[in-house]
């Protein structure tokens, strides 16, 4: 077939357009925030015959006039409202007008989307595309994760001004931290989208640990001890994967460089891919070893995944939608590229084993630490987890069918995470906490909040008509059809999967049901969620246009 795109130029800009339109809107809320900066408040003077209090004393003095929602709004999304409000029911913000700003906030989503659809269209019937001496090129798995990453950015970009509204309503936030959040946020969205659309796995690594410096800012946004806490703990954690992947990538480096390979192509993917077969087996079995750990990091896989539950509990909701959406199927992506060059280099055992082992730890320990939640953003944290240990049995396992599967899981979660986690964000601004006994009769106060936030749940749990019902039952045959070691580690991970259900289930039935006094709420300004649920529900229909581009995107992770 013919190019749709014959003029490299435009080539270079599809694939460059989805990293710089977000760089371009967070430079452009940076000079904002310079431009226009607050001035300091002034404190009147005491008067002559007073003795100035201290400053402690005076906040102390202040605290009993406070009422409920406004004790219960000073304290953070871990157990908020359990100092002084008890998770009293709150006044909802009023939606307000969108501002400029919000709909600035946009643009990003749609360019890494119209990018991905202009790209698909091309690389769907003519193969991979490529700009900058191959530094930038897209294959089908490339399309597939920027049509991911660009509709989890639109619901979470979408549902960020009415989360902002809420939190400005509480007195947590100004103009000035809400410029500097869409600043990160954009930068954010940049770097995962670099890691997608780089051919270059030192590029790749760059990009990738680009997020974790971006992102640690977003998690201790608050500014509050226990958002700063989780974000310290955020960065050390990651960090410390982000150097194993480092050490990973260098010693693939240096086994491209034993079999010949010359210097500027050392870390191309495709030219490590073509070489695969003359690379060191001993080198590249270490050093494939150091890159599923590290970036499994970043995925919230086992051993280095405590990071996970603090940062996406701490963190803004839209941010938490994010960073589970998309940003560990990103780090995952780089696993699945890597995946390729070493069972070319090794053979299907070595890195099915390793991943089908970490792939069991991890969703023995979610499924366990589901049991015992009573948070519910970090019970959707640990469900993140599971889904995400789902994905890397579906790529141990490694058929035509698998791959598909966890592709198609991926982008299922993607859309139904950050739904969940965008409507945690709206019952946090309502009922001031985050603990799941203190919320009762959720459907019954905001009916239209709580339908969203349980469908999104049911998503999760692999319900009919949704995109992980067809995905889990995709890993679940494949997995039994390919031999008797998958067999075995599918039917122990089913189990898992049936606790991890149980656990999930019965918490959202508490916070859902029950008596509840109603509220007045908005349904048109719960437009993201549904954007979110209907998209997952299309995903799990039929996958249309789509479906050529996932057999393409699950044939470049296939052996060559």
């Amino acid at each position: 077939m013919l190019r749709l795109f014959h003029e490299p130029a435009l080539t270079a800009l599809l694939l460059t357009a989805p990293a710089a339109a977000p760089l371009a809107v967070t430079a452009g809320y940076a000079l904002t925030a310079l431009a226009t900066r607050e001035a300091p408040r002034t404190v009147p003077a005491p008067r002559q015959e007073e003795t100035p209090r201290p400053q402690h004393a005076e906040r102390l003095a202040t605290v009993p006039s406070r009422g409920p929602a406004q004790r219960a709004a000073s304290v953070t999304d871990h157990g908020a409202g359990d100092a002084f409000g008890h998770g009293e029911p709150a006044a909802v913000p009023r939606a307000r007008g969108r501002r400029p700003a919000d709909w600035v906030a946009l643009v990003s989503p749609a360019v890494i989307l119209t990018c991905g659809a202009l790209l698909a269209a091309d690389v769907v019937g003519n193969g991979p595309v490529a700009a900058y001496s191959a530094l930038l090129r897209a294959d089908a798995l490339t399309v597939w994760m920027l049509l991911v990453v660009g509709t989890v950015a639109l619901i979470a970009c979408a549902s960020a001004p009415a989360y902002l509204a809420g939190e400005r309503a509480a007195g947590r936030a100004t103009d000035r931290t809400e410029r500097r959040y869409h600043a990160l946020v954009h930068a954010f969205l940049a770097a995962m989208c670099l890691a997608v659309v780089t051919a270059n796995l030192g590029v790749l690594w760059v990009a990738v640990e680009a997020t974790t410096i971006v992102t640690a800012f977003l998690v201790g946004h608050r500014r509050t001890r226990t958002s700063v806490e989780a974000a310290w703990k955020y960065v050390v954690i990651c960090s410390a994967g982000i150097a194993l992947a480092f050490l990973g990538t260098v010693l693939i480096y240096y086994a491209a460089r034993q079999a010949g390979v010359a210097e500027a192509w050392a870390l191309d993917w495709p030219t490590l891919l073509a070489h695969a077969g003359r690379l060191d087996p001993a080198v590249t079995r270490l050093g494939i070893t150091l890159v599923v750990l590290g970036y499994g990091a970043k995925a919230g896989l086992i051993p280095l995944h405590a990071w996970l539950p603090d940062a996406h509990s701490q963190a803004p909701a839209p941010v938490s939608a994010l960073m589970s959406g998309v940003l560990l199927a990103v780090a995952f992506a780089a696993i699945l590229r890597y995946r390729v060059i070493a069972d070319a280099a090794l053979g299907l055992g070595f890195t099915r084993i390793l991943l089908a082992g970490i792939a069991l730890l991890t969703l023995t320990l979610a499924a366990g630490l589901l049991l015992a939640q009573r948070d519910y953003k970090r019970m959707l944290a640990y469900s993140s987890m599971e889904h995400m240990s789902l994905i890397a049995l579906a790529t141990a396992i490694g058929s035509p069918l698998a791959l598909s599967a966890a592709l198609l899981h991926i982008a299922g979660h993607g859309l139904a995470k950050a739904t969940a986690f965008c409507a945690s964000g709206r019952i946090l601004h309502l009922r001031n906490t985050t603990k799941i006994g203190r919320v009762r009769g959720l459907l019954s106060q905001s009916p239209w909040l709580g339908a969203a936030f349980g469908l999104a749940v049911l998503a999760l749990l692999g319900f009919p008509p949704f995109g992980l019902f067809a995905s889990e039952l995709g890993i679940a045959r494949a997995g039994f059809a390919t031999g008797a070691g998958p067999g075995w580690a599918t039917a122990a991970a089913l189990l898992l999967v049936l606790v991890a259900f149980a656990a999930l289930a019965t918490r959202t039935a508490r916070m859902l049901l029950g008596p509840g006094e109603p509220t007045d709420e908005n349904p048109g300004a719960l437009w993201p969620l549904a954007l979110g649920l209907a998209a997952c529900a299309a995903l799990g229909i039929a996958t249309g246009p789509l479906g050529d581009l996932l057999s393409q995107a699950a044939a470049v992770l296939e052996r060559p």
